[in-house]
């Protein structure tokens, strides 16, 4: 591999990340707004999973909820823009550019959403916890991804 093709191959992954959470969340959104009735329950695992429409005005898992859609949006933005600036103080691993990509990209989704409709559009019920949607689920992935880099450590 060429010195100029390396940085390439290794943003890649973050890249492809980004790409799928994003299009996955946005898609998936879409599809929900399209296919469900708001606040009614579609049953897909008996006691285990459903799927249930909601129009999420707070943050994640439906916290802080009735702050105006800007303050929600300016604090994604700027959680983004911390994420960005401080790249380089992460270890350079695989599952740090897989952990960004999937954090930017569920992110970058839900403000979307947010700037789009002036909420974020969740459906996923598990029944033990606060419907969410893909994008809070690639959050999560990808915050998981990030905490097991910082353990494991490696080169910065």
């Amino acid at each position: 591999m060429l010195p100029h093709q390396r940085g390439a191959g290794r943003a890649g992954g973050g890249l492809v990340a980004f790409a799928l959470a994003f299009g996955a969340a946005v898609a998936a959104g879409e599809a929900a707004r399209e296919h469900l009735a708001l606040g009614v329950e579609r049953v897909v695992i008996p006691g285990a999973l459903s799927l249930t429409l909601l129009h999420n005005t707070g943050i994640a898992f439906s916290l802080l909820r009735g702050l105006p859609p800007a303050v929600m949006v300016v604090l994604a933005l700027t959680i983004l823009g911390v994420a960005v600036y401080n790249k380089d103080s992460w270890p350079r691993t695989a599952a740090v550019r897989w952990g960004l990509g999937f954090v930017l990209g569920g992110a970058a989704a839900n403000v979307v959403e947010r700037v789009r409709f002036g909420y974020v559009i969740d459906y996923l019920d598990v029944h033990v916890w606060p419907v969410f949607n893909l994008a809070d689920s690639a959050i999560v992935v990808g915050a998981g991804l990030l905490v097991l880099a910082l353990l494991r450590g490696g080169e910065r």
